[in-house]
């Protein structure tokens, strides 16, 4: 507890003040205190009573100086109206008067640029239907060319299609019959692979091609086991002469030997063929496309129909060349001239032209046809993917005896 000491204002002695003393100096200044804040609070609402008697004076005297001050704006105000209104009056009259007359000429100058609107809007109709008739007739016009261009891709389309169809579809008439006649035999190719068994098939393909595009040529199949080419064509001119031959190997494999080249020239000798061609899957490695190598010409099985018919025009010129001028020339030389020819080379050109072209279309449908393939299969895994998840569901809640199979197991073996 802290003290503190009472100094004497007479002699300066300090003395420490004793607690009855402490609380009547403080009861004594507890009085003091309230005294003079009742006489403050007193004196500030006397104050204050007089400042709201003085503003409430002020306020009515202004609120009289306003009054006087707004009936005499008043008075001048309306005594400026009545001038002002007069005045305006004579104004507006006049202003009016002239407005009609500017509003007539007005008039009289919209009426006319209307008119000449009007006849602009009429010539601009009349050559807009022109321009519409000029545009639906050129319409027409591409349409006809577009449908025209259209109907040759597609029956373009529609003859490598069946080509290639009928191709498949001797593969598997082949491999039927084989079937029925030696199944034992078909084991046994199936063990070692069908490259023998697809090779009979391009033979037979490539044989009713000769015979479908030349019906008056003598196409011959040279029987299994007999050494040989593969298949013969006798060559007739329009009198049903003999022109000469041409033998056809058939090979489908997927690498080129070289040796197919001299067993060919040897079979050529044998059956005293003028000309040797070679139709395979795969070409040499210095080869792109159809030519001659070592007195053999090689072609792939889509250039087949093309090549046999340049070789075969070849022969019957040559053989009526023989027989206008007997004794004048070697029948071979003469093919050899005719083959390095310009007239050979251009008509190879225009062929491999179409081939090219008609390779790049296949191509083109091809890569759709994948693109919509490979979305197709990935909304049928979402179906059945979901299918499965419902079939689950379902078969934990009612057991197996709900049957939610989309397929059936004969579908799908059929699709596996």
């Amino acid at each position: 507890m802290s003290t503190f000491n009472i100094t004497c204002p007479n002699c300066g002695h300090q003395f420490e003040p004793t607690d009855a003393l402490r609380d009547e100096i403080q009861k004594e200044l507890n009085t003091k205190a309230k005294e003079w804040q009742q006489r403050k609070e007193e004196e500030y609402r006397q104050k204050e009573i007089s400042f709201q008697q003085q503003l409430s004076a002020k306020e009515k005297e202004a609120d009289q100086k306003l009054l006087a001050e707004k009936q005499k704006l008043q008075q001048e105000l309306q005594e400026s109206i009545r001038k002002s209104v007069a005045s305006d009056y004579e104004n507006q009259l006049k202003l009016l008067q002239q407005s009609a007359l500017d509003n007539e000429e007005k008039l009289k100058e919209a009426r006319k640029k209307e008119l000449e609107f009007l006849q602009k809007e009429q010539t601009l109709k009349n050559k807009e239907e022109e321009l519409q008739i000029t545009l639906q007739k050129q319409l027409l016009n591409e349409r006809e060319k577009l449908k025209e261009q259209l109907f040759k891709e597609e029956a373009e389309r529609i003859s490598l299609k069946e080509q290639e169809y009928n191709l498949q579809l001797r593969e598997l008439q082949k491999q039927l019959d084989d079937q029925k006649k030696l199944t034992e035999e078909m084991k046994r190719r199936q063990e070692q692979g069908s490259m023998q068994l697809q090779g009979e098939v391009q033979e037979l393909l490539l044989e009713e091609i000769l015979r479908n595009t030349f019906p008056f040529d003598k196409v011959e199949e040279v029987g299994k086991g007999v050494r040989g080419a593969d298949c013969i064509q006798t060559v007739r001119n329009q009198f049903g002469i003999e022109t000469g031959k041409i033998i056809y190997e058939s090979k489908r494999t997927k690498d080129f030997a070289n040796d197919w080249i001299e067993k060919l020239k040897a079979d050529m000798r044998t059956l005293s063929a003028d000309v040797a061609v070679i139709v395979t899957q795969a070409l040499p490695k210095d080869m792109e496309r159809f030519g001659e190598k070592d007195g053999v010409y090689i072609c792939t099985f889509t250039e087949v129909r093309s090549v046999a018919l340049l070789l075969r025009n070849a022969l019957i010129k040559i053989f009526d060349a023989k027989k206008s001028q007997e004794n004048k020339g070697d029948k071979m030389a003469m093919l050899y001239d005719y083959l390095i020819g310009n007239e050979f080379n251009e008509q190879w050109k225009a062929i491999r032209e179409g081939f090219m072209s008609m390779k790049l279309s296949i191509q083109r449908e091809r890569d759709a046809m994948e693109k919509l393939w490979k979305a197709r299969e990935k909304q049928l895994e979402k179906v059945l993917l979901n299918a499965a998840h419902i079939k689950g569901s379902v078969e934990g809640i009612a057991g197996a005896d709900v049957n939610l199979n989309l397929l059936e197991n004969d579908d799908i073996a059929m699709i596996e």
